[in-house]
Order: structure tokens, then sequence, then C-alpha cells
């Protein structure tokens, strides 16, 4: 069994001023850093040894993926997590939520198979050519990744623009506005799906309550202290990682949200099926 591991800690700063995000250039204290980085520490170190997991339900290998609230890759303890991880035998993948606007030198001391970025343009925060630059490094590198924008009806024609100078094999993806209803016209929508087939996924909040999910069976979200929920939208606490066998946690569940909106969380529904889409890579977004 592989158990796939949500990440989230205390930090929630972020270098850009995105005027949607309630994190814009929010500046973290030096004792939220420290703690920080603490946790971070203490999480890849019980990855680290925890390399045969003979304890532990079943799981083999795990996936990780890391989903700060602001920008972690500017942060060299994220990137020290990111490269040991990646070398250690018992992770498949270890992946992180970023607006690449950190170096990326870091990256040649990971294993290039089982590291993966989930990057984010932002236009109005860094330019195109900026961004692609640093995209054209990590082919270079051969650094797994995809791009995603999130999809305002104004920024329709960057999008485009975007996915034309993208190698092609590279999945771009739209992250849509969908808290307004009908926020797009049938042509905005049509000209979004040319981009991303699979945006009509994240138009709609999913109907969820009842139904079969693979969070908190072999999918967890787990915080800075341990603390385990099955994922990120439900804050029903399970149990602790560095504290509880996973023997009497980890089993199929149905969800108990009326709805599901975020492809962080409703990837893991079995009856939208986008296991077979992202075939193993569903962390990263990265479409098979």
């Amino acid at each position: 069994m592989t158990l796939s591991i949500l990440y989230r800690g205390v930090l929630s700063s972020c270098n850009y001023d995105c005027t949607y995000c309630p994190f814009a250039k929010r500046k973290d204290t030096r004792a939220t850093m420290a703690t920080d980085k603490q946790q971070v520490e203490r999480f890849v170190a019980f990855i680290q040894q925890h390399q045969s997991v003979p304890h532990i339900n079943g799981v083999e290998h795990f996936k990780i993926f890391f989903t700060p609230w602001g920008e972690g890759l500017i942060r060299k303890h994220y990137q020290q997590a990111m490269v040991e991880l990646s070398n250690m035998p018992n992770v498949q993948k270890v992946a992180i939520q970023t607006n690449l606007s950190c170096t990326l030198t870091w990256l040649q001391k990971a294993n290039k198979d089982k590291i993966a970025l989930w990057a984010t343009w932002h236009p109005g925060q860094v330019d195109r050519e900026t961004f692609l630059n640093k995209c054209r490094q990590l082919d270079a590198l051969g650094v797994m990744y995809s791009v995603g924008i999130v999809g305002f009806k104004e920024t329709i024609e960057e999008i485009e623009t975007m996915r034309t100078l993208l190698p092609k094999e590279r999945y771009l993806w739209v992250n849509a506005l969908k808290k307004q209803a009908d926020y797009y016209n049938e042509t905005e929508r049509k000209r979004l799906i040319a981009v991303d087939p699979y945006v009509p996924y994240n138009m709609v909040y999913h109907e969820s309550r009842g139904k079969a999910c693979r969070t908190g069976h072999t999918v967890i979200s787990v915080d800075g202290d341990g603390n385990i929920f099955r994922c990120h939208f439900i804050k029903e606490k399970l149990g602790n990682l560095y504290e509880d066998a996973l023997d009497g946690i980890l089993q199929p569940r149905t969800c108990t949200n009326d709805t599901c909106g975020c492809h962080i969380g409703y990837v893991h529904m079995n009856e939208l099926n986008l296991y077979n889409v992202f075939k193993g890579r569903e962390l990263e977004r990265v479409e098979e």
C-alpha cells in the first residue's frame, strides 16, 4: 500500500501580493518560521525512520505533497526536505505547490524521477518570460511539473498565450472561478476547455456527502504538529502521526461535506475516476 500525505505546516507567508489571496505579502515572524522549520524536519525524520514501516498497516511507500498556505520553496528547509525525501527509497513521489519564484539549482541534488512541482503562474506578479525561463530550467533539469493559472475572465487571453509557449506535452491547468454561478459565458468556457480539457471538473462543486473517497484511507492530511485529518477540508482529527499507530486510522470512509470544489480534494473521489486520468500523478496534477 502507498499512503499519500498532504502536509501543511504553520508557514503562511508569501512574496507575492495577489489581490485575491489572504496571504499576499504576509510575513511570518522569526518564531513562526523557526517552528515551521522544526516541524518540517520532524516530518522528514519520521519518513526517514520508517523506511521499512513494518508496524504501519500495510503501508510500504509514501507519496508526499506539501501544500503550504504561503510560498515554501523560497525557504531552504523546504528545498532540503524535498531533496531528502526524493532520495528515500520508501518515497515514491514528493511534490509541492509553488509560484516558482525560487532559485532552482538545489534541484540538482534531488532524485529527478521522484520530485515534481505544481507551479502556478501569476500574471501581474511576474512577467511571462521570467516564468517561462524557470520552466525551461526545469525542462533542462528533467524535473516533472505542471503549470496552473487562476482563470479570471480578463486572464483568458494570457492563458491561451501561455498554452502556445509551453511545450505541448506540458499540462496547463486552469483554476476556475466558481463562487459566482455562471461566471463564464459559453464562449469563455469553450476557450478554457480548449486549453485544459479537465477544467470542467474544476468549474463546479461536486456533490460529495456520503460518497466514497480515498481520503482517510490511502490519503491523509497532516499538520505541523502531526495531527491527522482525512483531508484539508474536513477538520475532524483522526489521530497523530507521531503518537498513534495508523492501523486503526486508515480505513475507507464516505465524505461528510456537502460538496468538494478543490482539486486536492475531489481528485480522490472514487466516482470521478480522475486517478485514471493522472495515473499516479494526481498530487502534482500532471496529466499522463
